[in-house]
């Protein structure tokens, strides 16, 4: 078992900025990869990023690219999202997860997941 502890998230005026950190422990040694899902109220949860944990490759969303940075530290099997630039429609709760299941990093079919984060993002 992997337990995801999210931190970081809060209200913030648009333009601002806001980290979200994701710590695993239990089983820490992390297979495959990590990401970063977000569900805003009325909407299915969507993919946001990920991270191979491996090769370090990165993988994001067409509406956060340019704005938003995955990250990794192996060392403390930890996972971060830095947001830049928010918009009002970032706004959502925010989820890590971990080891991609049969969907594949876009999907939330993740075998692990956090108890998520909210992020604000006022006008």
């Amino acid at each position: 078992q992997v337990q995801l502890v999210e931190s970081g998230g809060g209200l913030v005026q648009a333009g601002a900025s806001l980290r979200l950190s994701c710590a695993a422990s239990g089983r820490t040694v992390v297979s495959s990869a990590m990401g970063w899902f977000r569900q805003a109220p009325g909407k299915e949860r969507e993919f946001v990023a990920a991270v191979n944990w491996s090769t370090g490759r990165k993988y994001y969303a067409d509406s956060v690219k340019g704005r938003f940075t995955i990250s990794r530290d192996s060392a403390k099997n930890t996972v971060y999202l830095q947001m830049n630039s928010l918009k009002p429609e970032d706004t959502a709760v925010y989820y890590c997860a971990a080891d991609p299941g049969r969907g594949g990093y876009y999907t939330p079919t993740y075998n692990y997941w956090g108890q998520g984060t909210q992020v604000t993002v006022s006008s």
